[in-house]
């Protein structure tokens, strides 16, 4: 299977910590941002990143910036089927996500979910802790596009019902040190920046 393409997903409305862009708020002096792209870069093919609004606050990361298709902020599942959008139109089979505001996420992500997914006629898998699946971190087939968007359009908005559906699979990981510890107020930033 040819490597996957990567998308950051980054079009939550942050609401947990007063609105904007979590992934550009200061961890260890740079954006948030910069250090989820310097993980993840290294194991796709190429790397877009899914955030809505004004896309030129990015411009400084050299990342093409894929906006939801859907309307009215439809939760991760808009992010996916965003990527695998951009990702036909690259000609690339697959995208692997991750979350624009989880820093510590493992540097074998897409090896492992690649594993995981080995037979598989459509390739589909979460990444998953011993406190379950994590839906932001997933490996998502471009052939299954249009069943998303019809699901979608139906109003299916958990991640874990769709991939259930085609059979998808969970590639484990171990929980020490929280691998998909994620940024949601203000402490847990301070806890982020302790742990670098």
């Amino acid at each position: 299977m040819k490597q996957p393409a990567g998308v950051i997903l980054a079009g939550g409305q942050a609401t947990r910590m007063g609105g904007g862009d979590k992934c550009l708020l200061p961890l260890g002096g740079a954006p948030m941002l910069e250090g989820v792209v310097a993980r993840l870069q290294p194991q796709v093919a190429a790397l877009a990143l899914n955030a809505n609004g004004d896309a030129s606050r990015f411009a400084g990361f050299g990342l093409p910036v894929v906006a939801d298709s859907v309307a009215g902020f439809a939760g991760p599942l808009a992010g996916v089927l965003a990527g695998l959008d951009w990702a036909a139109g690259q000609g690339h089979e697959s995208i692997v996500t991750a979350a624009g505001d989880t820093p510590f996420f493992p540097l074998d992500l897409v090896a492992r979910l690649l594993a995981a997914t080995e037979g598989m006629t459509h390739p589909l898998a979460l990444a998953g802790t011993p406190d379950g699946r994590q839906p932001t971190f997933g490996l998502w087939p471009v052939a299954l596009r249009d069943d998303l968007r019809a699901a979608l359009a139906g109003g299916l908005r958990k991640v874990v019902m769709w991939s259930d559906t085609h059979g998808g699979r969970v590639a484990e990981f171990d929980g020490a040190g929280d691998p998909f510890f994620n940024i949601n107020t203000p402490e847990d930033l301070a806890t982020a920046e302790a742990r670098l």
